[in-house]
């Protein structure tokens, strides 16, 4: 080995990660600047030694970007040999091509997980279904043309580009998504985050909790932590084309009315829990199978529903002023 190849090989893997906590007192924006100039630092260190997968995350700083983050920091799900960069939406505009392909000529990744996209509940898709529409296909064709650009070997993402170009692009698909970091704006968000925002409110004004709908509707909830760990799995695993589900099973399908009471149960709220039929249901079901995830992955437990809820629930009254809402 070569004293350059020594010295690049004892270079801690995820400095990245321990750099970034040690900013944790600095605005966000210093953090960003001082993370990025360390990043060209180490990419310039790292010449003459392979670097297996440098990883980079689109919405990284979002619901399932974060989770993702929290599984490789502390639960040792970390890798010798890989480098992970999580993107937010501060550091580059996915809707606009030109940004896209900077920030990936910047990094030049060898994978690519793609969550950055429009979010949001059934009401603002409602009010918004254009806008959704065009903001996702740009950001997915900009990441896509970005990352087959760059020669980007695996994105978790989408299926046409195997069959066109020979690259190994995948699409992991959940089911509802909720965790720490999600977004909990009653009038946008997703059902759940949208009922802990309100059981929140409800309990601190000791008013009567107000659910939109019948409660009847059934969904499959994954946990934003479950997803992360299923997500890396994808990553450096899994090596078909073919999207593949990603979701607890259909037996494990709940009920709005029995998700009002599990969040109700985390906060210990008391008052009243009323019903507004005159909103929408939305849609009445959405059942999705896992059995082919769960055939490469039989013994994979998922967080039970009511401790997720609970996590979730303390998170989001711990967090409240950083909460996104």
């Amino acid at each position: 080995m070569t004293p350059l190849a020594s010295q690049v090989a004892a270079i801690p893997r995820f400095s990245l990660f321990r750099r970034a906590a040690q900013t944790s007192h600095l605005p966000r924006r210093q953090q960003c600047q001082f993370r990025l100039k360390h990043q060209r630092r180490n990419h310039l260190q790292m010449e003459g030694q392979v670097v297996a997968m440098r990883v980079l995350v689109t919405g990284g700083s979002g619901l399932v970007g974060r989770a993702i983050e929290r599984v490789l920091k502390e639960e040792g799900e970390a890798r010798e040999g890989e480098e992970w960069i999580f993107l937010s939406s501060k550091d580059a505009d996915l809707i606009n091509a030109e940004e896209t392909r900077a920030i990936f000529e910047k990094h030049r990744p060898t994978h690519v997980i793609h969550l950055a996209a429009m979010v949001g509940g059934v009401y603002k898709h409602i009010r918004q279904k254009l806008d959704f529409w065009r903001n996702n296909i740009r950001i997915n064709d900009n990441v896509l043309n970005a990352s087959h650009e760059v020669g980007v070997v695996k994105v978790v993402s989408c299926l046409a580009c195997f069959q066109q170009y020979g690259r190994r692009y995948t699409a992991g698909i959940p089911t509802n998504i909720f965790g720490p970091h999600d977004s909990f704006n009653i009038e946008d968000c997703h059902v759940l985050p949208g009922l802990i925002h309100k059981t929140y409110l409800a309990k601190k004004e000791g008013k009567a909790l107000e659910v939109w709908g019948s409660g009847r509707p059934l969904r499959q909830f994954i946990y934003s932590l479950d997803l992360a760990r299923l997500f890396l799995w994808v990553l450096r695993e899994y090596d078909e084309v073919e999207p593949i589900i990603l979701s607890v099973g259909e037996e494990d399908e709940v009920s709005i009315k029995d998700t009002a009471e599990a969040v109700v149960e985390a906060f210990g709220f008391q008052n009243d829990v009323i019903y507004d039929t005159s909103k929408t249901d939305g849609q009445f079901k959405k059942t999705a199978s896992n059995a082919k995830l769960r055939k490469y992955l039989p013994d994979f437990k998922f967080t039970p529903f009511k401790t997720a809820v609970k996590e979730t629930c303390d998170w989001f009254e711990a967090n409240y002023d950083i909460a996104r809402k």
